[in-house]
């Protein structure tokens, strides 16, 4: 079998990282893959790899969605090169994951999806391919996108950005357009909470099918560093929080909040911080840069005695995987699917940006901790060799129901 996958980035960020992961593991079953990416580089020695985009392409599409809105609607000559190279390696099936960030025209592309006869398995990690602009809509309170979108409340101030014109109207009818005339698509969403939306949306005509995001078990695991003593925590009960930017919608505001409001004897810890941010944060909050090592962040998460994840919007957030894995609870938002992998047995839900509740169940934790066992028990839902082998039956399930029809 031989499957072709397409995504912003290759080995970078969070999809960038599921698209490779999906590759290995394809080909530690025998099966061949390509991906096509529009974005910096791929990991080095890494095989199957292609960049069809370019910085020039990538300029341009930026200035189309500053100025026209015309996000996903830019990059013709980088889509043409990309349909040359699904031709040239002619896949059973194709991946695919964000078609957004500045590196396609998704209307090309779909245009030959539409008659190329491929199977497509579609990954939606965020809200995107139904609204006329937004990745997220939670946060603004927005549902314009149940009824073609127009007057976008955040057009200039969430991604991708389109600071001189609201074209949502028009680009929600050009995606609902693009989007429904493929014949043989298949959505898969990592959470519920996204397939119901999907249900609610002009994508509702395809089956859809949820596959959890995983983790890797072995990296993130109970892992005891240094970390307490370099940053004098041996006395304190570690709140942590991990974001790749740290903004609002991310929880920022509420571990603010908080961090007047506790005993003395916790510290919150947020990993991801600017430095800019760190400069700000008062003396209860430890800001610590960004880490791309695995391990370090592993360190983090068996360090801390409660994962706070506040956050006001969210799809299926794989820190909470990570901190459970690592044998620590998670008490989170009732956000988006953020919930969907806690239960009493791991930790809490609270309802969304009530942070009395929040304070409350941090400190109800202390009175009925939490066993590490029971969260590590949890996470083994949720390693990635299975999620992904979900994935290769779905493509093997798909093409024998294409055979036979």
């Amino acid at each position: 079998m031989k499957v072709l996958q397409i995504n912003t980035v290759c080995g970078s960020g969070s999809v960038g990282r599921i698209a490779t992961d999906l590759m290995l593991t394809l080909k530690e079953e025998g099966h061949d893959c390509e991906i096509l990416y529009g974005r910096r580089k791929a990991p080095e020695g890494l095989e199957g790899a292609v960049r069809v985009g370019n910085n020039l392409s990538m300029a341009q599409h930026v200035l189309a969605t500053f100025f026209k809105g015309e996000h996903g609607f830019a990059s013709e000559k980088v889509t043409e090169r990309m349909i040359a190279c699904i031709n040239e390696y002619q896949p059973d099936v194709i991946q695919l994951h964000n078609i957004h960030g500045f590196y396609l025209n998704v209307e090309m592309l779909f245009n030959y999806l539409k008659v190329a006869g491929i199977p497509v398995v579609w990954t939606l990690h965020d809200c995107w391919s139904f609204t006329g602009h937004c990745a997220y809509f939670d946060y603004a309170g927005c549902d314009r996108w149940k009824e073609g979108c127009g007057n976008c409340p955040q057009h200039r101030t969430a991604y991708p950005y389109a600071i001189f014109k609201d074209n949502s109207r028009e680009n929600y009818k050009r995606k609902e357009k693009a989007f429904t005339k493929v014949p043989n698509l298949t959505i898969v969403t990592p959470s519920q909470w996204l397939a119901d939306l999907v249900g609610q949306s002009f994508l509702k005509k395809y089956p859809v099918k949820v596959i959890p995001n995983g983790i890797d078990r072995e990296v993130f695991s109970p892992m005891e560093g240094r970390f307490r003593r370099k940053y004098g925590l041996q006395e304190k009960k570690v709140l942590l929080g991990v974001a790749n930017i740290w903004e609002k919608r991310k929880g920022l505001d509420v571990f603010l909040q908080l961090a007047s409001r506790l005993p003395e004897e916790y510290q919150i810890v947020l990993v991801g911080v600017s430095d800019r941010q760190s400069k700000k944060l008062p003396e209860k909050i430890l800001g610590i840069p960004r880490t791309g090592k695995p391990s370090e962040l592993a360190q983090w998460y068996t360090l801390a005695d409660i994962y706070v994840n506040p956050t006001y919007e969210d799809n299926f957030p794989t820190t909470n995987l990570e901190a459970l894995s690592c044998g620590t609870p998670v008490i989170t938002f009732a956000t988006g699917g953020s919930p969907e992998a806690i239960d009493a047995s791991c930790g809490k839900v609270v309802p969304k940006g009530d942070v009395d509740a929040l304070l409350v169940a941090i400190l109800d934790m202390e009175e009925s901790p939490v066993l590490k066992e029971s969260c590590i028990l949890k996470s083994r839902q949720y390693d990635k060799e299975e999620r992904f082998r979900e994935y290769i039956k779905l493509y093997e399930d798909i093409l024998e129901a294409d055979k036979q029809g």
